[in-house]
């Protein structure tokens, strides 16, 4: 079977997957969201904001907005680039008509019922602190992401500056917490590493299928995961033709991946996390290696992973011995899972794969806001792979 199969299968007027391709692929036919629409939205636009226009994440927000059939981009700040169009910062969203980018305190949210907040870490709690209360948030930053404020403090730097605010956010990895998600005004959309990683283990963790002991974890992020802020080491020069690891031992990753596999285990968990860089603009994948627990063999976690991810659209178990690839989800919201016999007795291999912006951001963001609103959380999502 091709690795590259996910770029062939198409979808039909209702833009679901070919249920015979999908099923003679990936072994479950399509399955469509159970999440109905909410008769109090169904029927009108949703108006988003966008806070944080010009980096990579806001932009791929406004990429996947433009087709969706409820939401509509109603403000787009970004300070440095107030009284510009969007298109001065961004060419390849010329076609959609949409607001010139203002500055946030110039902002009116009085026609605005949701905002997706892409700003950098750090600055993010006073600006969603000031925000008025009818929005519902999506918060793109990892300022939300530590349920424990001293946690927060000790990898990011700066005491957190709205501890009140932190109890109301909920965590948003959807597919593991998608009925919180529901409920809440304030979502903390997840890291893209700990996406990745997250959602291949906590299954096999919640059915103690692996020892949560020696979790080694080695990731590999496209550049487009460091911002797009100019940065020395992440010119093109320095980039290409190259392979980087970064964060060693202290990647502000780590205690988010560490409290939601201590929440699916009930029982702290320490693991061993060494991020790399590598020369390509999106795409990420994770290779995790762990130790089964006795009598478990590699067919129970590969058919935990089918159970745990049979209903779900956006998460894939591949067929025994299909490598996930960067390639096939380039572009889209779909998580690519396998496991593999390692040659140490006793132990398995993991790969997962994501698009770092999509999956690992903005597509999960979307997702989450779709929950939060009432409607399928697949609108707007449907993207097939981009390749080459």
């Amino acid at each position: 079977m091709s690795t590259t199969s996910l770029t062939s299968i198409c979808f039909d007027r209702a833009h679901c997957w070919n249920k015979d391709l999908r099923k003679q692929q990936y072994g479950k036919p399509f399955i469509k969201s159970s999440i109905k629409c909410g008769n109090s939205t169904s029927q009108k636009t949703v108006r988003v904001g966008v806070l944080g226009a010009s980096g990579y994440t806001g932009s791929e927000v406004i990429r996947l907005l433009a087709n969706h059939p409820q939401f509509g981009v109603a403000l787009l700040t970004a300070d440095r680039k107030a009284g510009q169009p969007l298109t001065s910062v961004f060419p390849h969203l010329g076609t959609q008509e949409l607001p010139d980018l203002i500055a946030i305190k110039d902002a009116n949210f009085s026609n605005v019922d949701a905002v997706f907040c892409c700003l950098p870490h750090g600055t993010t709690q006073e600006i969603i602190k000031g925000l008025p209360k009818h929005l519902k948030i999506v918060d793109l930053s990892a300022d939300f992401r530590l349920r424990d404020i001293s946690e927060y403090e000790e990898w990011y730097g700066p005491p957190h500056r709205a501890p009140d605010l932190q109890k109301e956010a909920i965590y948003g990895l959807t597919e593991v917490l998608r009925e919180e998600i529901k409920n809440a005004r304030l979502v903390a959309n997840p890291g893209c590493y700990p996406t990745s990683i997250q959602l291949p283990l906590v299954p096999l963790i919640k059915a103690n299928l692996i020892e949560i002991r020696n979790i080694i974890i080695d990731a590999k992020s496209g550049v487009s995961g460091a911002g797009r802020s100019a940065k020395e080491n992440l010119l093109f020069t320095e980039v290409v033709e190259g392979i980087n690891s970064y964060g060693v031992t202290r990647h502000r990753h780590v205690p988010e991946i560490e409290q939601g596999l201590t929440d699916a285990a009930r029982s702290k968990v320490t693991v061993s996390f060494t991020p790399h860089l590598i020369p390509m603009s999106r795409g990420m994948q994770s290779t995790i290696y762990v130790e089964m627990a006795p009598g478990v063999r590699i067919e129970d976690l590969y058919q935990q992973l089918k159970l745990s991810y049979e209903d779900e659209e956006f998460v894939v178990v591949l067929e025994n011995g299909v490598i996930p690839r960067t390639h096939s989800v380039k572009g889209t919201n779909y998580c690519l899972i396998n496991v593999f016999p390692d040659r140490i007795p006793g132990r398995a291999i993991i790969i997962s794969v994501i698009d770092n912006l999509v999956k690992g951001a903005s597509g999960q963001a979307l997702q989450n806001l779709n929950l939060i609103m009432g409607f399928p959380e697949n609108l707007g999502l449907h993207y097939l792979p981009l390749f080459p």
